[in-house]
């Protein structure tokens, strides 16, 4: 079952997920939003629409716009609509 570890921690694990250019998508209710600040970065893709960003945070560090998810989607991309990905150094098993 697919999981996306940092810094020791399991943040997301599901054997739901969805690879979507090269990026694995796990759905909401199988991530630990305890670790996710939410952040005011965006960045916007041709074909899925605007990314919001969120800081992962486990203890005392923070790994800045490391999970993003789009909130409303092009509809290209609807089955990934609210669904979080994750970067920058965290581990997908």
């Amino acid at each position: 079952m697919p999981k996306a570890v940092w810094k020791g921690r399991v943040l997301a694990e599901s054997d739901q997920t969805v690879e979507v250019d090269g990026y694995t998508y796990f759905p909401p209710e199988a991530v630990r939003t305890e670790y996710l600040i939410p952040s005011e970065t965006t960045s916007v893709c041709q074909w899925k629409g605007v990314a919001s960003y969120y800081h992962v945070k486990v203890d005392s560090d923070i790994n800045p716009d490391a999970a993003w998810s789009y909130r409303s989607p092009k509809p290209e991309a609807a089955r990934i609509q609210n669904w979080i990905a994750f970067w920058r150094g965290i581990e997908i098993r």
